[in-house]
């Protein structure tokens, strides 16, 4: 697949993913669409899913092979998915996240940042802490 074709079809994915359609993340996916290619700011489609609660289509991204860990970068769309769910309380994501793969410890900003629990407890978002907590094997309301 040429360059052109693998930038258009990754324009189809983002803009899939952002408006929440999985019908048309399903078929950019399908296409061929590449599920870690970021957007020209650096955003993962991933993280777009996460931090916007698409439980549904973080889970098509992820069977498609979207690393769960890949930090994205952008302006006001860094860090990793797992956090991007866990700060705004979306726990069906954050709960597809874990079972492909994510690593609950994982800090972001290269390891110098918030963890996912500590971002679910500033929101507070209980369940989804609660959930963190029993991914990581730590007493509730930890934040290493």
């Amino acid at each position: 697949m040429n360059q052109r074709k693998r930038k258009k079809l990754s324009r189809h994915l983002f803009a899939a993913t952002v408006t929440g359609d999985a019908t048309r993340v399903k078929m950019a996916l399908r296409a061929g669409a590449d599920p870690e290619r970021r957007d020209g700011e650096g955003t993962t489609p991933l993280y777009a899913a996460s931090v916007n609660g698409e439980a549904e289509i973080a889970r098509l991204l992820l069977a498609a092979g979207a690393c769960p860990d890949t930090e994205s970068g952008g302006p006001g769309s860094e860090g990793t998915p797992l956090c991007a769910a866990a700060c705004w309380g979306h726990t069906e994501t954050v709960r597809e996240l874990l079972e492909h793969g994510a690593d609950p410890s994982l800090r972001e900003d290269h390891g110098t940042g918030r963890s996912p629990l500590e971002g679910a407890n500033s929101g507070p978002h209980a369940e989804t802490a609660e959930l963190l907590t029993a991914a990581r094997g730590t007493p509730r309301g930890g934040t290493t």
